[in-house]
């Protein structure tokens, strides 16, 4: 088995890369001089991202999670393009709303296809590449929706708990090819498309403004601030480094010690 360590910058795919996380976690390793791929079903989004982080290394791909010929395809695109792959970070994902005995079944499948499968189809497919290379990583995103039950997103936290399992059983079977699989596992940040339209489900159905309910939610959290786009991609770009190389099917909290803390009850 070869296990290698390296400055050599790395190439990567991120699925979800047109925006949030994924756009952040690629602008990032693009400026350390990685080849990045960035994977994204929405086209104009795609577009907007090509032009905005302007660099030759950028390859950006129509990348539908849910469907394998798609996956495989994008994988083959990478390999083409940069003589293989050594990372792979997912962060595609959806959410909607709904009380659990109005959840469609639809609503459910979609989540779970996007969320869940699409996680395990994307880590599937590289995993070949990512063993081949020596220095294999694989990052999840997770939430704190895969720690914790939430109401009105049974789907969501159902999809997020199996992305935590999933991480946990992927990372056992490619040990012996160096790969690591971490999860980061953030909690909501207002500031990614995900985070806005949670923030308007929240204004509406509390009837605060948005800047009442970001003050609330940093109000519930022990280190008393919103999560940011730096927070997340941070760990992400930690689980990628020759110094983590040792730790592998971890889920990391990065919430700012919300699910790993809470008040005396009765107190607050």
């Amino acid at each position: 088995m070869q296990r290698t360590t390296s400055t050599e910058p790395r190439r990567v795919l991120i699925s979800g890369g047109a925006s949030g996380f994924g756009f952040e976690t690629a602008r990032a390793l693009l400026d350390q001089g990685g080849r990045v791929a960035i994977g994204d079903i929405d086209e104009d989004k795609l577009e907007t991202a090509v032009t905005a982080l302007d660099n030759e290394r950028l390859l950006a791909l129509r990348l539908d999670v849910t469907s394998a010929f798609s996956v495989e395809a994008t994988v083959d695109s990478c390999q083409k393009s940069f003589g293989g792959l050594d990372t792979l970070v997912n962060c595609a994902g959806i959410l909607e709303f709904s009380k659990f005995v109005d959840t469609a079944e639809d609503e459910w499948d979609r989540t779970i296809d996007v969320d869940l499968k699409g996680t395990f189809l994307c880590s599937q497919k590289a995993a070949p590449l990512l063993c081949a290379s020596g220095r294999g990583r694989i990052v999840n995103i997770g939430s704190d929706a895969s720690k914790i039950g939430w109401p009105m997103v049974t789907s969501y936290v159902a999809a997020k708990f199996g992305v935590v399992g999933l991480t946990k059983s992927i990372a056992g079977e490619l040990a012996d090819h160096g790969v690591t699989v971490n999860c980061v596992c953030p909690v909501g940040c207002p500031t990614t498309g995900m985070g806005e339209f949670v923030l308007d489900w929240k204004t509406k159905a509390t009837g605060l403004s948005s800047e009442q309910v970001k003050a609330a939610t940093a109000k519930d959290i022990p280190l008393g601030r919103n999560c940011s786009k730096a927070d997340v991609v941070n760990a992400i770009l930690f689980f990628l480094q020759d110094s983590s190389a040792f730790i592998t099917g971890t889920a990391l909290d990065v919430d700012g010690g919300m699910t790993s803390t809470a008040g005396v009850p009765g107190t607050g």
